[in-house]
């Protein structure tokens, strides 16, 4: 949820611009003052996350682009997997098979592994 600083703002200067799959909305300035840089931003939806932000957009927040990229134009290559947001802190996230949230047990080195000893 946005600060209600922000929404002010939005609701008053704010130019709606788009929004993304995530329900992410977009904005920038309705007018500019002189040869400023046109400033852009995101509401998000829900609990603000930056890894929520696909790439087309983030380009056009960056001023990458001019306008913002339509998702549907943007060819996607066969290797590519869709955008996620980061899950690193929740329960979607990697845990390596020694984590103590995965039993704490890991396999046990092969005998390749010589472990260091001090002289």
């Amino acid at each position: 949820m946005a600060t209600l600083g922000t929404l002010l703002y939005t609701w008053f200067r704010g130019e709606f611009v788009g929004k993304d799959a995530f329900g992410n909305r977009y904005y920038r300035v309705k007018a500019r003052k002189g040869p400023r840089i046109e400033r852009r931003w995101v509401i998000y939806k829900g609990e603000p996350e930056a890894s929520t932000v696909p790439p087309e957009w983030h380009a056009w927040l960056h001023h990458t682009a001019d306008e913002p990229l339509d998702a549907r134009l943007v060819a996607a290559k066969p290797w590519q997997k869709a955008h996620q947001p980061n899950v690193s802190g929740t329960g979607a996230a990697y845990r390596p098979p020694g984590h103590d949230l995965e039993g704490g047990r890991r396999a046990r080195a092969t005998g390749d592994y010589e472990p260091w000893r001090p002289a």
